[in-house]
């Protein structure tokens, strides 16, 4: 173990993360399959930016729900958190596809491309979850709902600059940032009462 990883992460750690990751995609990914059925890929109308805000309007919504709003649709945060998710990987396929590929893909070809931007997303996770020693466990899930909200400023930020970010990374990393925190926040609520959900 190197000197700046955490003393509680430890191999066993990680294949717990892992597992429960997988676990919580692999819902995330039947949701989308099951869309794709039902409206084909009607989203690839939307650009990258109107995306950006979709998912702001679902983590804006969690919030909203997290500070203890009445609520007018009986939904719990966790659908909201699925959707970041979906939406995330959407906004990743948008930015690869060029504006001469149709709207409406072939289901397989959708669902290659997406599979891809969720294994780009489940490596980058393997990578900061290294660095950052497990401390996503010790966050609140208001807190990566902040998180979140934060990245959605920064994205709508560089996304307003039209690519003229002097030091930041590319929206792409913060999309797959945002679906991590979202995957993450579902490992708790699935561990959570029911009431949580």
């Amino acid at each position: 173990m190197s000197p700046s990883a955490s003393p509680s992460e430890t191999p066993q750690d990680l294949g717990l993360t892992l597992i429960q990751y997988d676990q919580q995609v692999s819902q995330c990914r039947q949701l989308f399959l099951d869309k794709m059925h039902d409206y084909g890929t009607a989203w690839r109308v939307l650009r990258p930016a109107s995306l950006t805000d979709q998912i702001f309007i679902k983590a804006q919504r969690i919030r909203t729900l997290q500070e203890g709003a009445e609520r007018q649709v009986d939904e719990g945060i966790r659908p909201e958190f699925v959707g970041i998710v979906n939406y995330c990987m959407m906004a990743l396929l948008q930015l690869e596809l060029t504006e001469d590929v149709p709207l409406d893909l072939p289901k397989d070809e959708a669902t290659r491309r997406f599979d891809e931007a969720l294994s780009n997303t489940r490596t980058l996770m393997m990578r900061k979850n290294h660095d950052y020693g497990e401390a996503w466990r010790d966050m609140r899930v208001s807190s990566l709902t902040d998180l979140i909200l934060m990245k959605l400023l920064r994205i709508k930020q560089l996304e307003d600059l039209k690519g003229g970010a002097k030091v930041s990374e590319g929206v792409d990393a913060g999309y797959m940032d945002m679906a991590n925190y979202a995957l993450f926040a579902l490992i708790h609520l699935a561990q959570a009462p029911p009431t949580q959900a």
